[in-house]
């Protein structure tokens, strides 16, 4: 595929010069547009990021249909951009589209109706705006779409019945909005595997959901009933929060041992009867909420929080546990002895309703307004350059404290891992035998690692990071928070951490962070040279590359501060037991800075010394990445010594004799040439010496994932060909 790019910068008109151009004779059928940077690679994306002040009036979306008559678009994202006004009924013009992101901007009126009219549309986002009128009522036109969110809106009325014959959806997100009206039949989206319509006003009972599901968030409506038995059957649900709805009877107990549970949330409804002795709740089971309802007996044994360091609430029942934060029984059983005969009860009951119901959709205002109130912060961080403290570290005590605004971009919305928490060292000592040799891992310039082994039979890794700078525990606790909001599938998990002498400010010299143990080893242990059984080929080398960019392009823009400098180095990357690739060592900055002095005078400054100092700011996460790009077409032996090789081989890039001397064997008999090409073209911009030269993480990712597609469609190819001998 040819392409171009044109770069899109706050002063540029609102229609852009254009001018034809074609690519060894072959005519253009892609375009990429971006907001300022270098100039990026052909595509057939077009990205806006909020990386340069608010654009001018004169930007308009209606740009994009005017390349369209050139150009098919495929992807189009426009994120945090400031974008004022009504969504022009035109779009449906750009009609090769695929995926179509206008989130956090500030678009109004209704949802164009001509966006049925798209028939290759997969994903569509609009969430973050300001459109009302009601949920539009064409899903039966779409054969293709996969995601549909339009959350934080104002949208009103009720979810079309049209929605089930979208057959394809994987992910339905309507969440904050004023949809009305029950929850439809989706039985029929046998595909669906997210489903989020919190903070709405649905009401009436709930139906039977597809068996696909994942995540199911219903939370904050006025949902009525019983829980279906039918959601005991839901096998590969993780995440379920049905908190505050007004839903009855007792909870199906099947739904405490389905395979895959992890979050449970029932709080806050009118649940009433008790639990069966011999209720069992699955291993995977981190996370349940009972409070607030009408629950009586004993607490399953199951349900002690004590038991495999499970968080269980249950205050605000009748349970015979913890007496001090329950009602008396007879509490829990009295609306139901006279409901439909004891008029007297049943005003009380209604006046009680009327009452929650105004304290709770007064809260739902609080923390609308409060949520608005964020945004406009966050908006304006994004668009003014960052403020120094006073303090060492560069990182104001109001900053660390507001550091909670997460791009809607790389949300991670409803990803479920493990719950962050403070550790005792005691329990680190236990998990190591305190200490012991054998647990001990190795150490390196921001201190020793060790292998352990909680009460639970979790693993873990546990760093020891030494303090050499002096924070109040204030301080600490709320970098700490920070580094803990940095989740990502492909990030290495935080479960907690322990502060060593947190008593005494003036002792605290060292923090134990507690990783999850990602038990497969280091990536260069994958690559030629090491073992040869192991050793991954190109599509599984990408693979590994396109899990590392996104974690990157995460820490970028995933929360305010971005996490900028993260040790990238292959052997901060790590392979599960499935070969997923999560990056390790990131965010330590935030910290402790004192971690990049010593490596500046360390083992960065010595690659720099070896590579004839072309190499400079060796903290710059492109930059580094391009080393790890390096080391996977090279070998993890040969890269240091012949990086003024390979500049001068991608230089002369047809003269196959010179790739065949220096790329890994691997690499050259398991790629095909333009695939290997791409990622070759990409890793010369990434290690330019010019640092304004350099790709964004964004670039690279887009790279990586366009040099796979084409390594898929050769592989295709070739086993077509085989196929066909052999017929």
């Amino acid at each position: 595929m040819s392409g171009i790019d044109q770069t899109v910068t706050p002063d540029t008109p609102s229609l852009l010069r254009w001018s034809p151009w074609h690519a060894r004779g072959t005519p253009l059928q892609s375009l990429r547009l971006s907001v300022t940077g270098s100039p990026s690679p052909q595509s057939s994306v077009a990205i806006l990021s909020p990386i340069s002040p608010s654009l001018k009036p004169l930007f308009s979306i209606r740009l994009l249909l005017h390349w369209q008559g050139y150009l098919p678009l495929h992807v189009v994202i426009l994120v945090s951009l400031g974008l004022w006004g009504p969504l022009p009924d035109k779009i449906h013009r750009l009609s090769s589209l695929q995926v179509l992101d206008l989130s956090s901007n500030f678009l109004y009126g209704s949802i164009p109706p001509k966006l049925s009219a798209m028939p290759k549309l997969r994903t569509l986002t609009l969430d973050g705006n300001f459109f009302n009128g009601t949920v539009p009522d064409w899903f039966n036109l779409y054969s293709n779409l996969t995601v549909l969110r339009l959350q934080r809106n104002r949208l009103k009325g009720p979810i079309p019945a049209s929605i089930g014959k979208a057959t394809m959806l994987s992910e339905l997100a309507l969440a904050g909005n004023s949809i009305a009206g029950e929850v439809p039949q989706l039985g029929s989206l046998n595909k669906l595997e997210m489903l989020d319509l919190r903070d709405n006003e649905l009401d009436g009972e709930l139906p039977e959901l597809p068996t696909a599901l994942v995540t199911i968030l219903l939370s904050k409506n006025s949902l009525k009933g019983e829980i279906p038995e039918q959601f005991g059957q839901l096998n590969r649900l993780q995440h379920l929060d049905l908190s505050f709805n007004f839903l009855v009877g007792k909870p199906p107990e099947k739904l405490f041992a389905l395979p895959s549970i992890s979050y449970l949330n029932l709080a806050a409804n009118m649940l009433s009867g008790s639990f069966s002795t011999s209720l069992t709740c699955s291993s995977t089971l981190g996370f349940v909420d009972l409070s607030t309802n009408q629950l009586t007996g004993d607490l399953p044994v199951c349900l002690n929080v004590n038991v495999n360091n499970r968080v269980v609430k249950f205050d605000g029942n009748c349970f015979s546990d913890d007496p001090e934060h329950q009602h008396e029984t007879k509490y829990c059983q009295q609306p139901h002895k006279g409901r439909g005969s004891n008029k007297d009860v049943g005003l009380v009951v209604t006046v009680v309703g009327v009452v929650f119901i105004v304290l709770v959709l007064s809260l739902i205002l609080m923390a609308s307004n409060r949520r608005s109130c964020q945004r406009v912060l966050a908006e304006q961080q994004l668009l003014q350059k960052q403020m120094q403290d006073n303090s060492t570290s560069g990182m104001s005590t109001e900053l660390l404290v507001n550091a909670r605004y997460i791009s809607q971009a790389v949300k991670l919305g409803t990803q479920i891992m493990p719950m962050y928490r403070a550790f005792s060292l005691e329990e680190l000592k236990e998990a190591t035998k305190s200490f012991e040799r054998s647990a001990f891992l190795g150490e390196g310039s921001i201190g020793k690692l060790y292998k352990g082994k909680l009460e639970n039979g979790t693993l873990i890794a546990i760093r020891c990071l030494a303090l050499h700078q002096r924070y109040s525990i204030r301080n600490l606790k709320l970098r700490l928070d920070l580094l803990a909001k940095l989740r990502h599938p492909n990030l290495v998990c935080l479960l907690g951490h322990c502060i060593d002498g947190e008593v005494d400010e003036s002792s605290v010299k060292r923090v134990f962070l507690v990783y999850e143990y990602v038990p497969s080893g280091t990536f260069p242990s994958y690559l030629s040279g090491s073992s040869p059984e192991k050793t991954l080929n190109w599509c599984e080398r990408l693979q590994v590359l396109m899990n590392i960019a996104k974690a990157v392009h995460f820490l970028h823009t995933g929360i305010i501060p971005g996490s900028l400098y993260n040790r990238l180095k292959p052997s901060s990357i790590l392979l599960d037991e499935h070969l997923v690739a999560k990056l390790s060592d990131y965010g330590l900055s935030i910290i402790t800075e004192e971690i990049y002095k010593h490596e500046a005078a360390g083992e960065g400054q010595r690659c720099v010394e070896d590579n004839g100092g072309e190499l400079e700011n060796l903290e710059e996460d492109v930059l580094s990445f391009g080393g790890i790009l390096l080391e996977v077409l090279m070998g993890p032996k040969r890269h240091r010594k012949d990086l003024s090789v390979l500049s001068e081989l991608v230089l002369s890039i047809s003269k196959q004799e010179e790739r065949e001397q220096v790329l890994d064997p691997i690499v050259l008999s398991t790629s095909s040439q333009d695939s290997l090409s791409m990622v070759i073209s990409i890793t010369v911009k990434c290690l330019s010496v010019e640092s304004s030269a350099r790709p964004s993480i964004e670039e690279v990712l887009w790279n990586l994932q366009y040099a796979a597609q084409v390594q898929a469609i050769s592989d295709g190819d070739q086993r077509s060909e085989v196929s066909s001998q052999t017929c």
